[in-house]
């Protein structure tokens, strides 16, 4: 058995929805363009910076390895979504609750808001910004349970 043959399972072709082969591919889209945003803004030196300040004590150092897991986690959960691994839709759904979690609550002045935070006047605005920061991941969502489409490509796997 080779590198390159083929598996009983690989023979079978998997008529993947267009609907998730859309979520898939914008999981890693957006997952990248956050990261090229993120290196644009801060540059070189910010970045340097910022992981300096995200290493002083353990419990940033938790913070700001748990955020990079929960990145690598999401694409992940991307190329499994394509093979049809119902867990791994679930899984991208726990991710977007764990994020939108710490987001809300470290802009509410809880965690550390000093390196993951939405600024806001008050709890509405706050509330209002994570919504519009989170909605490409909610239609992400959408794509993956709403449609008959979807839900039934995640049900014959």
């Amino acid at each position: 058995m080779g590198f390159f043959s083929k598996t009983r399972r690989s023979h079978a072709s998997l008529n993947v929805p267009a609907l998730v082969q859309v979520a898939a591919l914008a999981i890693i889209l957006i997952r990248a363009l956050d990261l090229l945003m993120i290196f644009n803004l801060l540059g070189v030196g910010g970045m340097e910076e910022f992981v300096h300040r995200s290493v002083q004590t353990w419990t940033l150092t938790l913070v700001f390895l748990a955020s990079l897991v929960l990145v690598f986690v999401e694409i992940w959960c991307a190329f499994s979504v394509v093979k049809g691994r119902n867990w791994a839709r679930w899984l991208y759904l726990l991710t977007q609750v764990i994020a939108a979690g710490y987001l809300w609550a470290a802009s509410l002045g809880y965690g550390y808001p000093e390196l993951f935070s939405i600024a806001g006047e008050s709890k509405r605005e706050i509330f209002r910004s994570l919504v519009m920061q989170k909605l490409p991941d909610l239609l992400v969502l959408f794509l993956l349970f709403v449609p008959a489409s979807s839900r039934r490509f995640f049900r014959l796997q």
